[in-house]
């Protein structure tokens, strides 16, 4: 918040916070000797990705890195570039984003955002334990279907389930609620935001913009 009002931002924010180890081993080792720094910065959010068009995503040939290899609930610095490689890939080939599947094949996430699909009324997304960030927003919108009487399921999604959706979205700080038109070239649905998709995004960023007084716990004033 100080940094903020340092700033006095004109426009959407984005807040990073990091913290990194600080000692000068050359060994990468994590001990009890091992010091820790902490830091903060701001940029302007800028257009993450095109939220009020329709992503074409596709679907990358690199896979999720494995939880038994860097943990996938940690937000670690080092794993970017498994985002960076699929990211690349996907605007090099002409898409908006990418969509990762786990070593065994079942859809993860996108390249820094979960993901969600919509079938016969039931929003899907991955479980935890399918190498995904247990990502803040992933869990507003999972309140919000609850609260809006929508049914949700956490499981297991296989490729295929991607091209049969009636609707699908990402989630994420960045992207925020961000609803996909086409994956791998074909329409999901008609190829036009949904009826849930446009529910959950809409009361989405009613709640950032403190529009939505049921969710005012959510969200911290801040006088410049």
């Amino acid at each position: 918040m100080n940094l903020a009002k340092k700033n006095k931002p004109l426009t959407d924010a984005y807040f990073r916070p990091f913290a990194y180890a600080s000692s000068l081993n050359l060994s990468p080792n994590l001990n009890s000797d091992s010091k820790f720094a902490f830091g903060l910065y701001m940029i302007p959010l800028g257009e993450y990705l095109p939220v009020d068009k329709g992503l074409s995503v596709m679907v990358s040939s690199w896979r999720r890195i494995s939880d038994n290899a860097i943990p996938a609930r940690a937000k670690v610095t080092g794993a970017y570039i498994n985002s960076a490689l699929a990211r690349k890939e996907a605007n090099d080939r002409g898409f908006d984003e990418a969509i990762f599947l786990t070593d065994d094949g079942h859809v993860s996430e996108g390249s820094a955002e979960n993901l969600f699909i919509i079938r016969d009324g039931i929003l899907t997304t991955p479980p935890k334990t399918d190498d995904i960030l247990e990502g803040i927003t992933r869990r507003t919108v999972l309140q919000l279907a609850k609260d809006n009487h929508i049914p949700v399921e956490e499981r297991k999604i296989d490729r295929t389930e991607l091209y049969i959706a009636d609707e699908a979205f990402f989630s994420g700080t960045g992207v925020q609620v961000s609803w996909i038109s086409k994956i791998d070239g074909r329409k999901i649905g008609h190829g036009k935001k949904g009826k849930v998709s446009s529910l959950l995004q809409d009361l989405f960023f009613k709640i950032v913009r403190g529009d939505e007084p049921k969710y005012s716990k959510w969200c911290t004033k801040l006088k410049m």
